[in-house]
């Protein structure tokens, strides 16, 4: 992002905090940030903080006589090589695609011949109502970028979308925009997502509760940061994640093969609920009135100990555990007994499985990081972070 240079307009929301955070990324990653402060935003964050992090003017008035009699408000617009909204409100979007300029911000918004990237931030009910849809589909048809806002707690106590992207995340949007060289630019990346089905019989089958919400959401999020991602998905009803290859199987062995096939790989991330067991499947229909039908049972193919002994094996093995008591301790053996570098264990005695929300332990052979409590993006996102410093830093790191 070397001399690149980002308009950062902040909206007047309580995720307006994020932006400093924000500022932060673009400048370690080389690019200048020039903020443009909204009313609203004022209540949140001070022009003396943003000025502090981007070390350039803050800039909060339509009718500073000075800026104005040089028409400020148009060489802001045009002297940036992306103008980023963030947080972008409810009331912010709507004056956005209604073309109102009645302050500094939406002024120069409607002046600018740069394009813009936003990234919307407010109650779960305001996203979902039908004038924030109507107005959002209005800016993207516009060519507006509105990113999708992440699902979890909200200030104000409700759970659901609306919560501002990560700034990780939008500093990898940015990236991704202005075609910057992304952190896993170059790396190929095998994930497993969902469960498995084993057939009894032509109608019937043997599977679990895995929704593949965690898996779908560690392929974005490694997609986000640049990388080549294949994932290989079970029997769910998920879109693909923008930018991601989709193999889909149904059957542990499928799943297995899909994995070999698709290696060489510089890192394996295997989130799915592999069936431990499958049956020699009948031909025919099992009928009721032949009585409960006597199963012959086979163990299935273990894929994450099978990639593990593999001559193919990534520089970076990871499983999932998924356990309903002693996670720790459960997760850590499955650890040194499959030869995985890190697993990610959590507790699904609950509604995990087929929840938007997670809690879940790093388990690596330094030690145990227990995450707090998130939505799986959030947890996707940082497990992606972790997977890019690894590989950035090298095998031996």
């Amino acid at each position: 992002m070397d001399g690149r240079r980002i308009l950062l307009i902040i909206g007047g929301g309580i995720a307006a905090y994020k932006s400093c955070e924000l500022i932060r990324l673009i400048r370690k990653a080389g690019g200048s940030v020039t903020c443009v402060l909204t009313e609203g935003g004022s209540h949140f964050v001070t022009p003396m903080t943003l000025a502090a992090l981007s070390e350039a003017r803050v800039y909060t008035s339509l009718w500073d006589l000075k800026d104005e009699v040089e028409m400020g408000h148009i060489q802001l617009s045009r002297q940036a090589d992306l103008v980023v909204v963030c947080p972008a409100t409810a009331d912010l979007i709507a004056k956005m695609a209604a073309g109102i300029a009645d302050d500094l911000a939406t002024t120069l918004l409607l002046a600018t011949d740069k394009p813009v990237l936003t990234a919307p931030a407010m109650n779960v009910r305001m996203w979902q109502h039908a004038a924030t849809v109507r107005n959002v589909a209005q800016l993207r048809g516009d060519g507006t970028i509105v990113l999708e806002p992440d699902e979890g707690e909200m200030a104000c106590g409700e759970y659901g979308p609306g919560r501002l992207p990560e700034p990780a995340a939008i500093l990898s949007a940015i990236g991704r925009f202005l075609g910057v060289r992304s952190r896993l630019s170059g790396k190929h990346i095998v994930v497993t997502a969902g469960p498995t089905q084993e057939p009894v019989d032509p109608v019937r089958v043997i599977a679990n509760r895995s929704s593949g919400k965690q898996g779908f959401a560690v392929a974005a999020a490694l997609a986000e940061l640049g990388a080549r991602v294949t994932l290989v998905a079970g029997p769910v009803k998920l879109d693909t994640p923008r930018g991601v290859e989709r193999i889909d199987v149904e059957t542990a062995r499928e799943m297995e093969a899909a994995v070999s096939a698709a290696l060489p790989a510089d890192a394996a991330v295997l989130v799915a609920a592999v069936a431990d067991w499958a049956v020699e499947p009948s031909p025919s229909k099992l009928k009721k009135s032949d009585g409960p039908p006597i199963l012959s049972w086979r163990a299935n193919p273990d894929v994450l100990i099978g990639l593990a002994t593999s001559g193919a094996r990534p520089p970076l093995l990871i499983g999932f555990a998924a356990e309903t008591e002693d996670v720790i301790a459960q997760a850590g053996a499955k650890r040194l007994r499959k030869g995985c570098d890190w697993i990610v264990a959590n507790d699904v005695s609950g509604d995990v499985m087929g929840g938007n929300s997670n809690e879940v332990h790093l388990i690596t052979a330094a030690g145990v990081e227990s995450w707090p409590h998130a939505s799986k993006r959030e947890v996707a996102r940082r497990l992606a972070d972790r997977i890019a410093d690894v590989l950035a830093a090298g095998p031996d790191a």
